[in-house]
């Protein structure tokens, strides 16, 4: 594992727990030596990912659509910003670059981006360890739903295995190094289809 991306809220939040988990794992990673990928923002826990892997020493590669750039979003100091022309682009390029995905506290988009790397590893597209990292109970909900799914026969449990959950940035940067699954077809075979 080289880079580790970053899925996260353009705005910091309410709980000072989003910022404080955002730094230790940003500079958690950077003192393992792993790059961090995100969506290129200065603002919210973006900017905070950011500033604080380069205050450790670390490399980071931002995302960002030109739109938000014209917005003067874009972090002046990254190792490497890479300018796209959509969300879907942006996207695209951060699965591309990294060799696993973290979800830190983040609204729409942020629950967008995981959703779909997360689909992608429930089809087989990628074998790459998804995590949340469950600052202050944030994605309770979440992780509620998809027990809800599972029970209406809607997800496989051996699908939300998936997920590699912890409350602290430490315990999460050590199941990125757990072996991912096999992938386990996601059709039912009682369903007909």
């Amino acid at each position: 594992m080289k880079r580790v991306c970053i899925f996260c809220g353009s705005s910091p939040g309410t709980d000072p727990a989003f910022a404080t988990a955002a730094r230790s794992l940003a500079s958690g990673l950077a003192a393992s030596g792993l790059e961090v990928v995100y969506g290129g923002a200065r603002c919210g826990l973006m900017g905070i990912v950011a500033d604080a892997a380069l205050a450790a020493g670390g490399r980071v590669i931002g995302v960002l659509p030109r739109a938000l750039e014209a917005k003067e979003l874009a972090h002046p100091r990254l190792t490497r910003l890479h300018l796209v022309d959509s969300m879907h682009e942006r996207k695209a390029l951060m699965a591309d670059l990294s060799d696993a995905f973290v979800a830190l506290p983040g609204g729409f988009g942020t629950l967008d981006e995981f959703c779909e790397v997360l689909t992608w590893a429930q089809l087989g597209i990628h074998a790459k360890p998804c995590g949340l990292l469950n600052a202050g109970g944030y994605f309770d909900g979440f992780l509620m739903q998809i027990r809800s799914a599972i029970a209406g026969g809607l997800t496989r449990p051996e699908h939300a295995a998936l997920i590699r959950t912890a409350t602290t940035p430490e315990e999460l940067i050590g199941r990125l190094y757990e072996p991912v699954s096999a992938v386990i077809p996601k059709w039912l075979e009682s369903d007909g289809r």
